[in-house]
């Protein structure tokens, strides 16, 4: 977060021009830091994954600020290899193996670890458990500088429901927007909104799919992870998966259908987002993704201080849509409309609430094998608490679990279901009634993943 906040600050003033500017940089971060002259490549490898960009090892520095300044994306892979410091790492007690043992395996060689892409799911929890800098997210802010100060480009903020509280216990959602604005960004929308907007449409899906003791439904699109482990591992329960995108895709085809040549960045508490929206049925949606740990950088580099901002406060989603953000949030959104929509169904929902890797993969196999289903409705989440327990959070599990449910129910609006706001876009896209979610073929498309 250093590199990347010098970085920032250099950056948007106008001081990081050239190659000599770029070297400068690596060995004043080398003095500061107490790193040595042999240490410059991986230096420079970090600051170039702080840009954006891939680690090149011992090559100087040559035309990265060219890229950045024509770059549209961020590339594949999210996650970058540096070489060299694994080997200051004992094996026997290598963190990032531990991390991802219900998830894949990291095998580490003498210069880099080795990643199973086809197995990997992008959690992101082999990054924060490196101790020696092997493995570290790309981050995607450099491109973004360019558009928010490019005035003729109106650029959104969507934040996830998760990021009540990452900022300070006393630092509003209001405070956020008013910061999220002197950025240079439009506006930020709570991506809570869109969560009400998928929550009705999976609602309907469950009436119409669950319709004996035997039907159940996978749902959890918010979550990469979850969605990533069932669609690689489990054929069969994948065919009871639910098709709706993100909160985070709907939010972002959803602005780009209602304004006009619009960029759209994602503040996220997790490294998963990243590789979303560079899925190819899903790219497009999102042009970029910061977390939660790199917008506090970017404040701090900046010297925006919060809590001597104004608030400028909006109630944008309902209870159910901002508990999203936690364990259980999507099942209880989701039963609270379908009990709206059917009061009288005899088959109630019955769901089943699982988090972290390990957990989703027992529930998995339960599924896989007919073991223990007496539920109709499985909520899945990678992450332990859910998103307020992703791996670029700045606040421990249960605070931010307590501050979440908290904010959700001061919302004026205690169901997706009385939402005016959702109202009032459906109605933009061209729908009359609630029900015609399902029905009306462009908003469908909007909110599913192409098959």
């Amino acid at each position: 977060m250093h590199i990347f906040g010098e970085l920032v600050k250099r950056y948007w003033n106008g001081e990081l021009n050239n190659i000599q500017d770029l070297n400068q940089l690596s060995y004043e971060i080398k003095d500061k830091l107490g790193f040595e002259n042999q240490d410059i490549s991986f230096i420079k490898d970090h600051i170039r994954i702080a840009m954006g960009l891939n680690p090149r090892g011992n090559d100087d520095f040559k035309d990265e600020l060219d890229i950045i300044k024509g770059s549209k994306e961020i590339g594949q892979p999210v996650i970058a290899k540096i070489e060299g410091a694994c080997e200051h790492c004992d094996e026997e007690s290598c963190k990032c193996k531990e991390a991802c043992k219900y998830e894949t395996e990291i095998y580490r060689r003498q210069k880099e670890p080795i990643i199973l892409n086809d197995k990997c799911l992008s959690c992101g929890y082999c990054v924060s458990s490196c101790d020696f800098g092997a493995l570290a997210d790309k981050i995607e802010f450099m491109p973004v500088i360019d558009l928010l100060k490019d005035s003729k480009v109106p650029v959104y903020a969507v934040v996830a429901p998760a990021i009540v509280g990452q900022f300070g216990d006393d630092i509003s959602m209001g405070q956020l927007r008013t910061a999220l604005k002197f950025l240079g960004f439009e506006d930020m929308v709570e991506v809570a909104l869109f969560a009400d907007i998928l929550t009705i449409k999976e609602a309907f899906e469950f009436s119409h799919l669950v319709k004996t003791e035997e039907d159940f439904f996978l749902t959890s699109c918010c979550c990469p992870v979850w969605f990533n482990l069932v669609k690689k591992n489990y054929p069969d329960a994948y065919q009871h998966m639910s098709p709706s995108v993100s909160p985070m895709i709907a939010s972002g085809r959803i602005l780009k259908k209602l304004y006009k040549d619009v960029k759209v960045v994602f503040v996220a508490p997790c490294i998963a987002k990243k590789a979303e929206i560079k899925e190819l049925e899903l790219k497009g949606a999102i042009d970029f993704v910061l977390n939660f740990r790199e917008l506090d950088e970017i404040f701090r580099a900046l010297e925006i201080k919060l809590h001597e901002l104004p608030s400028d406060d909006k109630d944008q989603a309902s209870l159910g849509g901002r508990l999203y953000a936690r364990t259980g949030g999507v099942s209880f959104s989701v039963k609270t409309v379908v009990n709206r929509l059917e009061p009288q169904r005899l088959i109630k929902l019955k769901a089943k609430k699982v988090d972290g890797v390990q957990k989703c993969r027992m529930i998995l196999e339960d599924i896989s094998n007919k073991r223990n289903i007496n539920y109709n409705f499985i909520e899945g989440m990678g992450c332990n608490g859910g998103c307020v327990g992703g791996p670029r959070t700045n606040i421990e599990v249960e605070k931010a679990t307590k501050l979440v449910n908290e904010f959700g129910e001061d919302s004026l609006i205690m169901t997706p279901f009385d939402n005016f706001n959702v109202m009032k876009i459906l109605k933009q896209l061209g729908i009359n009634s609630i029900e015609e979610i399902i029905s009306n073929e462009e908003v469908f498309r909007l909110l599913t993943r192409e098959s």
